[in-house]
C-alpha cells in the first residue's frame, strides 16, 4: 500500500450533499467541485421490495433531481465496494445523466467468490468488465478541477476502497461514526486483521480530514449522522481509537461478528452489485430472476 498521508489537500473543500436511505441506513453522496459544475456520486441506492420482488427508483431519483436542479455535470459514479446490504443504482443514474461507473480492481476477487456461490457459470465475467473503470491502490482521477485518489482499504471485503477528494474521504464500510465503531469482517474474503490495518491507514490522514460514512444506525437512539473527522475517530472511536492495538481489535471484531445475522438484502445485493448494478440476464420470456443459494453463505 502506498503512503496515504500526503494525498489530502486541506485547501480543497468539495461540496458534499448526503442522501440518507432509511430502508438500508445507507448514505449516498453528491460531491461537487466548487470551481466548476463537475460532480461525482458515491454509493447510490436502488430501492427494492424484496418480498414483493419489485424494484423502484425513488432514492436514485432524489439524486438525479438534485443534480439536474443544480445543473451539475456528473462525471463519476463511484462504488466504494460490493455492498451486501443495498442494491446499486449506478446504472440507472448513468442512463439519466452519464458518467463512468467505477470500483476497485479487486472486484475480480469478489466476482470469483460469489460467482461460485450463485452458480453463475462461465458466461458471468469475473474480470470487472461490467464497470467502466477499475481503480488500483493510489490511482488518481479528476472531478472537474479536483484530484481524487483511490486507496485500497480491504478487510470488510477484498475490494473496499477509500476515496480521498480534497479535504474529504469517503470510507465506505471501513469505518463507522465514532460511537458505531467498525464494520464486520466475516464476509467471504473479509479479515479483521486486514481491516484494522486499513483503518489505521485511513486514520493516518491529517486530523482535519473530513470523513464520510456509507452507513449510520444511530446508536443509542441518537440522530443519524454521517460526517466526522480523522481526529474525532482517533480520539473517540469505540473500536479503533488511538491506544487500541491490533490484537485487541481482532479479538473484539471476530467475537462480535460471530453474533451478527446476515444483512436482510445480502442475496439480491450481491447478485446485482457484482454485476456493476445490473440485474442478471433475463430468461427467454424476458423475465428477471434472482437465485437463493441454500447453506452457501
Amino acid at each position: 500500500m502506498s503512503d496515504a498521508r500526503g494525498i489530502v489537500d486541506l485547501a480543497v473543500k468539495p461540496e458534499v450533499v448526503g442522501f440518507f436511505d432509511s430502508q438500508t441506513n445507507t448514505i449516498s453522496y453528491v460531491v461537487k467541485d466548487l470551481g466548476s459544475n463537475a460532480c461525482a456520486v458515491v454509493d447510490p441506492v436502488l430501492d427494492i421490495d424484496y418480498a414483493a420482488g419489485r424494484i423502484a427508483y425513488g432514492s436514485a431519483d432524489r439524486i438525479v433531481e438534485h443534480i439536474r436542479r443544480e445543473r451539475l455535470d456528473l462525471q463519476w459514479l463511484v462504488e466504494t465496494h460490493v455492498h451486501a446490504d443495498h442494491l446499486s443504482a449506478a446504472p440507472y443514474i448513468q442512463s439519466k445523466l452519464g458518467g463512468k461507473i467505477a470500483i476497485g480492481e479487486k472486484i475480480a476477487v469478489v466476482q470469483d467468490v460469489f460467482g461460485k456461490v450463485f452458480n453463475e457459470g462461465t458466461e458471468f465475467a469475473r474480470d470487472g468488465s461490467q464497470f467502466d473503470r477499475l481503480f488500483a491502490d493510489g490511482d488518481v482521477y479528476r472531478i472537474g478541477n479536483m484530484t481524487a485518489t483511490a486507496l485500497h482499504t480491504p478487510g470488510h471485503t477484498p475490494a473496499c476502497m477509500t476515496h480521498v477528494i480534497g479535504d474529504a474521504a469517503f470510507v465506505g464500510d471501513t469505518l463507522f461514526m465514532p460511537d458505531g465503531g467498525s464494520a464486520r469482517a466475516d464476509f467471504p474474503g473479509g479479515d479483521a486483521r486486514t481491516l484494522y490495518r486499513s483503518i489505521r491507514r485511513v486514520l493516518s490522514l491529517p486530523r482535519e480530514t473530513r470523513l464520510f460514512m456509507c452507513h449510520d444506525y444511530g446508536p443509542n437512539q441518537r440522530e443519524i449522522r454521517w460526517e466526522t473527522t480523522v481526529g474525532d475517530e482517533r480520539d473517540n472511536n469505540i473500536h479503533v481509537q488511538d491506544g487500541i492495538g491490533e490484537d485487541a481489535f481482532v479479538a473484539m471484531r471476530e467475537a462480535r461478528d460471530r453474533t451478527l445475522a446476515m444483512p436482510k438484502l445480502i442475496i439480491p445485493s450481491l447478485q446485482v452489485n457484482m454485476r456493476g448494478g445490473h440485474m442478471p440476464p433475463s430468461d427467454p420470456a424476458g423475465r428477471l430472476f434472482l437465485k437463493v443459494p441454500i447453506n452457501a453463505l
